[in-house]
């Protein structure tokens, strides 16, 4: 069982005992996986306002690529994406919290300064030095991820002797350093398609409930990767029916935030599995 399933997030408390989904709000027009709309404030403030209705608690908003391959952007480019962003969803007064997926430490101090609630980092602090003692001087809750390599390179023949405890031998050693930091609320997230392949990333969701024993709130990102599309003999844009086929399995091992692209169907997900779990409940009534 996890610790604690309560996130402090700038003095609001969110209970996570059933699970939440998170909506992935794209700022880079190059993400792996792209709705057809420009990447432009009014589109964006619209899909936010459209996942908030369907179900979204946490909106994850990023500016960069981080798909294998994908170029990086400067320090600068990466703010303009996402800045204004964040500043009109605090001006028009958001319903759900905005995370901001960065591993650059400067993107998050001003992210955080313009009101961001929570900074996911796809390295887990491994790519910027400074970045768990920015979160840990704000006192916001931080997702650390897993990852092998870098983005441009991760998937260049990624290996493990067994991809489950290797990832978990790394969680135990980033908790402890986000810890010592003075990070309070920390989420994991396995990385699933980052730097494994597609026969690993199926290793990882099978052995997912291993991860309890971290006692660490966990985060999942399955949503429209290449180890479903590729598996199935699709694209992205077909891959929402394995999508939601793998979040189910990963609910059932301890999965306690979805992140995806497609809210409303993770939150009748979670509706479902929620109401599986009960079910011996209304029986004895």
């Amino acid at each position: 069982m996890m610790k604690n399933t309560t996130l402090n997030i700038n003095g609001c408390l969110l209970n996570i005992q059933k699970p939440i989904v998170m909506g992935i709000l794209n700022a880079s027009p190059d993400s792996f996986f792209h709705t057809g709309q420009e990447s432009t404030l009014k589109n964006l403030l619209y899909k936010a306002a459209q996942m908030e209705e369907e179900g979204a608690v946490i909106l994850d908003i990023g500016g960069m690529s981080t798909r294998p391959g994908a170029a990086e952007i400067t320090e600068e480019e990466e703010w303009h994406r996402i800045g204004d962003l964040i500043k009109a969803l605090k001006k028009r007064g958001n319903k759900a919290f905005i995370s901001v997926d960065t591993y650059r430490s400067e993107i998050a101090r001003r992210a955080i300064i313009e009101g961001a609630d929570l900074i996911n980092d796809i390295s887990a602090g491994s790519l910027d030095p400074k970045m768990l003692d920015t979160v840990a001087r704000a006192r916001l809750p931080y997702i650390a991820m897993h990852m092998q390599g870098e983005p441009r390179t991760m998937q260049d023949n990624p290996q493990y002797e067994n991809v489950v405890q290797d990832i978990l031998a790394y969680f135990i050693q980033k908790i402890k350093q986000c810890e010592a930091a003075g990070i309070k609320d920390i989420i994991i997230d396995p990385g699933f398609g980052f730097g494994k392949t597609l026969e690993q990333n199926y290793e990882l969701l099978k052995g997912l409930h291993q991860f309890l024993i971290l006692k660490q709130i966990m985060l999942v990102g399955l949503s429209r990767k290449s180890f479903i599309y590729k598996l199935l003999k699709t694209e992205p844009e077909n891959a929402l029916n394995g999508t939601t086929a793998l979040n189910m399995l990963a609910l059932k091992q301890g999965a306690r935030i979805l992140r995806v692209h497609d809210v409303r169907e993770a939150k009748e997900c979670i509706e479902l599995f929620d109401f599986f779990e009960r079910a011996g409940e209304y029986a004895a009534k």
